[in-house]
């Protein structure tokens, strides 16, 4: 499916998830999982902005919803500067996945060891008590890696047997975990049975039928594939393709059932048009009574939602970006309402400092930047406390005095009012209304 770059438009009352469902940030690769708080879990690859290759992706992110409409960014909960024994240069943190097991759960991902990247990939793993914060990374997997082995997949049976599952260079290999979840219990085997398999292997379970499901080889424009198995490690048995291309030059996905309903999710370029600059969609998934898959449908509404949006958060605050210090070109506007707004930030160098920015007792918070813009695309860099978060993505809110949007990310803030966020622009006409910050709790 090709999507018009013009018909990526700003919905106000959105009553589905829309695709691609996280438009902040780019993000890749997402890896789906429901657990026991009844929330559902995007941990997904990181494609930072601006984009110079697979070379620089980093600083895992997790994302949740109640609702599948809904989407809360949990925050970084990884990058290559928290893994000791990864590549010097950093970079290349790939698609990951998580598990939960025992009270703890468990964050896979793919890093090389060693400078020459591709011959050293090791598949590495980080532990938490929290679904999405506080992971600490616990080393890598022994006997794993090697050129061209990514994308972890483990799947957790109901017997609390774990399995792994990797693969690339047109090789997949799993294996059971120990109960450790840290190593292996008998080596990994060659998966038997895969018709062009590529990489990207997701495995999950439906009515006693394993199904796994990878990307194939078509030059350029991935599609995705599947197989099905009475076992957990086979031998498998090819089923067809499920998705057709998506746009993109990769292709990734994974597949989860949420309150009664399938689910596919995967990534295009739609936002971007730039391969290396991914954004996470979200398609339904459909069963034949036979248990093969029908193709799924691209759309561009993405699915409805399964209930009543959160509610407020009542810890935030806002502060107005009029309010704030204006620098190389910026300006404070004043609209025909008497609205004071943050224009011309378009221009190199143009920013506004906001100082004393309240972080309560420390830790995560989301910035939410509202917005005007009347280009297809703008983009914003914020700074907290220095530390620079990346390009944030502005899409067209219709008009340069249409405030009806919002571009966010969570960050972490010093305890007390402290905090000093800059946001600059140069990528695009751009106005700023107000900047709300919301603690995450718990």
């Amino acid at each position: 499916m090709t999507y018009n770059k013009q018909e990526l438009y700003v919905e106000t009352n959105q009553k589905t998830s829309l695709n691609p469902v996280i438009t902040s940030i780019y993000t890749a690769d997402p890896s789906a999982h429901v657990w026991k708080d009844g929330k559902i879990y995007i941990y997904a690859s990181h494609d930072m902005d601006p984009a110079r290759g697979c070379d620089l992706m980093d600083r895992y992110h997790v994302f949740s919803s109640q609702d599948m409409v809904n989407w809360l960014d949990e925050g970084e909960i990884l990058s290559s500067d928290d893994v000791s024994w990864g590549r010097p240069e950093g970079g290349f943190m790939w698609a990951p996945d998580c598990a939960y097991k025992n009270g703890t759960y468990y964050f896979y991902y793919p890093h090389p060891s060693g400078s020459n990247w591709n011959d050293s990939w090791k598949i590495g793993v980080a532990t938490s008590k929290k679904p999405a914060s506080d992971f600490k990374d616990q080393g890598y997997i022994p006997g794993l890696g090697g050129f061209a082995l990514i994308d972890p997949c483990v799947l957790v049976d109901e017997e609390d047997s774990a399995y792994m599952y990797y693969g690339g260079g047109s090789v997949c290999l799993g294996g059971e975990l120990s109960e450790d979840m840290l190593s292996l219990k008998n080596g990994m085997t060659e998966m038997e049975g895969l018709e062009d398999f590529h990489e990207a292997a997701w495995v999950f379970k439906r009515k006693n039928l394993y199904y796994l499901t990878y990307a194939d080889n078509l030059e350029d424009n991935n599609r995705m594939r599947y197989a099905t198995s009475e076992n957990p490690l086979g031998p498998w048995t090819y089923r067809g393709i499920f998705l057709e291309p998506t746009g993109c030059s990769t292709t990734h996905g994974s597949v989860v059932e949420f309150k009664g309903q399938w689910y596919l999710f995967y990534h295009n370029q739609a936002i971007s048009g730039e391969g290396n600059l991914r954004s996470v969609c979200i398609d339904y998934l459909e069963f034949n009574e036979d248990g093969t898959i029908k193709t799924v449908i691209q759309t561009k509404e993405g699915v409805s939602s399964l209930g009543a949006a959160p509610e407020a958060n009542p810890y935030l605050k806002t502060y107005p970006a009029a309010e704030g210090i204006v620098f190389g070109g910026a300006e404070i506007q004043t609209l025909a309402s008497g609205q004071q707004v943050v224009s011309h930030l378009q221009t190199e160098g143009s920013y506004v400092l906001i100082n004393n920015v309240d972080g309560g007792e420390g830790g995560r918070a989301s910035i939410e930047l509202q917005y005007a813009t009347r280009e297809r695309l703008a983009k914003v860099r914020l700074y907290v406390n220095d530390k620079d978060y990346s390009l944030l993505n502005a899409l067209s809110t219709g008009g340069s005095q249409e405030f009806s949007r919002n571009t966010n990310i969570t960050v972490n803030l010093l305890p007390g009012a402290i905090n000093t966020l800059k946001i600059s622009g140069g990528h695009g006409e751009i106005s700023l209304n107000q900047i709300t910050v919301s603690p995450l709790l718990g």
